[in-house]
């Protein structure tokens, strides 16, 4: 019987719980409730080869901010043989999108003491390799880091950053006195129509960001010219990593992207009364983003010649909204209609509810990718919440919990419902070496 959920998750989760379908209740970690029953083996001899695989985050899981997380070295060693290749199929599934998957694999290298390469990390924006139609356009981004370099990686061939925006229109950026410009006009230099806004991660400057990203939308991608409120819908906007807090070094979470996203779709609905709408929302928890781990795990085992299909993929994360509702999410999608449908499932809806964003079929995902999202093979998608992260299983409860309504308590993004199935975990553990512990005794596996 799977442990009791933890006083904050359980004030969480008191008002919908009566109405939500019941889960299937999984075994706990021992010492938290429960011992762990016997997993897919179903008998005393010991599996050699992985049929699952794992999907990790790293700020809370692995690291708070640059300081190592100590179970995180002593569980890689778990995950490797004698020759230090891994003997399951691992990915790296990171909202975090400042850098390329290169250099996220050499610090997981260096902290881990493992061998990490690029084709084992996601980051929050790697689906953006499948939007082919926007590669050949002008699309201004948004974010830290090398975005210039990012862009290019993922295929983008016209990518302009805001600095270079305000550096062409240098009469937009204002809201800092010091950093206004000295010239009465604007620059002669024209850039091209811009035809969509990329949102990598959170800016360095928000007011600068916010101020020309808006100027962008209100003038259909000509931010030199006046904002005419009748091009509605705007331009598109892809926009990666929806997390509104991240756990760093502090001892409370840190401001994430999703905070900067709930400022610009707020500043532009007070402009113009309308929604901010999205192409496409990706990182964890949309289901595209699971996908496509899928798609890298099956690469990864496939590479291997591992022959035992991946039935189970165990997401182990720290954050609730995040990384325990788009696990739950992926897995509802995979047990209610597998193979059925697969290519119109893979352009539903991202979002999670209220529907502004939606995947053109014909249009958005290159044929090529398609078909290998289409071929999911996994039966399941476990959460694993550890407590080294956001999530704090010493919060004190609210004594009155009816200030823990889902409008106040919420931290997903504003186009994915508050649904409190997705957000019960399948297992808490202390840590991620608890949960590589877990996880092979509930596969009765043994690493070679």
């Amino acid at each position: 019987m799977r442990r009791a959920l933890l006083p904050p998750l359980r004030a969480l989760l008191k008002a919908g719980a009566a109405a939500r379908p019941p889960r299937p209740r999984l075994p706990a970690l021992s010492g938290l409730g429960g011992a762990p029953a016997a997993g897919g083996g179903g008998g005393s001899e010991l599996n050699t080869l992985p049929s699952f695989g794992f999907l990790f985050d790293i700020d809370g899981v692995l690291v708070r901010g640059r300081t190592p997380i100590p179970a995180a070295k002593t569980a890689f060693q778990k995950l490797v043989n004698s020759q230090g290749q891994f003997s399951v199929p691992v990915i790296f599934v990171t909202n975090a999108g400042n850098c390329l998957r290169q250099k996220k694999a050499d610090e997981l290298s260096h902290l881990l003491g493992v061998s990490i390469s690029q084709d084992q990390v996601m980051m929050s924006h790697s689906p953006l390799r499948m939007f082919k139609r926007y590669h050949e356009k002008c699309v201004l981004v948004s974010g830290q880091g090398p975005l210039l370099d990012i862009a290019q990686d993922l295929g983008f061939c016209q990518p302009i950053t805001i600095e270079t925006l305000r550096e062409k229109y240098p009469l937009l950026d204002v809201v800092d006195h010091d950093r206004r410009s000295n010239l009465l006009y604007p620059s002669a230099v024209e850039l091209p129509k811009i035809e969509a806004v990329v949102l990598f991660g959170e800016p360095v400057r928000w007011e600068t960001n916010l101020q020309l990203i808006i100027d962008v939308l209100l003038t259909s991608g000509y931010p030199g010219n006046p904002y005419h409120h009748e091009s509605y819908p705007h331009i598109p906007v892809l926009a990666c990593n929806m997390d509104l807090m991240w756990a760093a070094e502090a001892q409370s979470p840190r401001f994430g992207h999703g905070t900067f996203m709930v400022c610009l779709e707020n500043i532009y609905k007070k402009i113009t009364g309308k929604d901010l709408k999205y192409e496409v929302l990706m990182g964890k928890p949309s289901k595209l983003t699971y996908q496509y781990a899928e798609y890298l795990i099956r690469a990864q085992a496939a590479g291997q010649q591992w022959k035992q299909p991946i039935q189970t993929l165990y997401a182990v994360g720290d954050n609730v909204m995040t990384d325990v509702y788009g696990a739950n999410l992926y897995n509802r999608y995979l047990e209610e209609d597998s193979r059925k449908g697969s290519k119109s499932r893979i352009q539903a809806k991202v979002a999670g509810g209220r529907g502004s964003a939606a995947l053109s079929q014909d249009d958005e995902i290159d044929n090529s990718w398609e078909n290998e999202l289409a071929s999911a093979a996994a039966a399941h998608c476990r959460s694993v919440l550890v407590c080294t992260g956001v999530y704090n299983p010493h919060t004190e409860v609210p004594l009155d919990t009816r200030e823990s309504i889902t409008e106040t308590v919420f931290h997903g993004h504003r186009d994915f419902r508050f649904d409190p199935g997705l957000v019960e975990p399948d297992h808490i553990v202390p840590d991620v070496d608890a949960a590589v512990d877990l996880v092979f005794q509930l596969e009765n596996f043994a690493a070679n």
